[in-house]
């Protein structure tokens, strides 16, 4: 039987932070449900409520998604990512496969939102969209627009390539951990 634990999403802000370099999932569910392995984001306080960031890169379809819907939810494990869920969601398009047969995902229904959370990663933060804005290239240091955005990478690459990302700025709605 799932269970779902609430928590204070500040006192897990340190395992997310560390868990973020190697991969968290970002979900989606407009079209259909789509999970992307992030590794930048954040998370704090704007306006008064509490937030994470995710940004998303212009030609992926979860933007598309995200623009849709105006939520999502985030899954983090608590333990190390599963290499193969990492390899699924992080190196092929929710466009062209189901990434939750691929990937093997067990989905938890939300509490709040209409995007589930994902049993094998158990963290799980609930979002609704605030603002949303496209980055300008051109106020990026150099050395890190060479490393980030190399313009003659095409953008259907997983990593590194020219697009630009867009910054999603979700208010945090629900926390939990899902419990078995």
């Amino acid at each position: 039987m799932i269970m779902k634990e609430k928590i204070n999403i500040t006192d897990y802000a340190n395992l997310i932070t560390k868990a973020l370099p190697k991969g968290i999932l970002l979900n989606t569910r407009a079209d259909k449900f789509n999970s992307m392995v992030i590794g930048w984001g954040h998370i704090g306080t704007l306006w008064g409520k509490p937030t994470f960031h995710v940004y998303v890169r212009q030609g992926r379809f979860t933007r598309g998604q995200l623009d849709k819907s105006g939520e999502f939810s985030v899954s983090v494990p608590l333990d190390k990512p599963d290499p193969v869920i990492n390899k699924i969601c992080g190196w092929q398009s929710g466009i062209n496969i189901d990434k939750v047969k691929e990937a093997g995902l067990d989905l938890v229904e939300p509490e709040i939102i209409h995007t589930p959370g994902i049993r094998q990663y158990p963290l799980t933060i609930e979002c609704r969209v605030l603002y949303a804005q496209k980055q300008d290239l051109s106020l990026i240091p150099q050395d890190i627009r060479d490393k980030a955005y190399p313009q003659d990478v095409d953008g259907t690459y997983p990593m590194a390539n020219r697009d630009a990302h867009t910054m999603y700025v979700g208010e945090i709605v629900d926390a939990y951990i899902i419990r078995e």
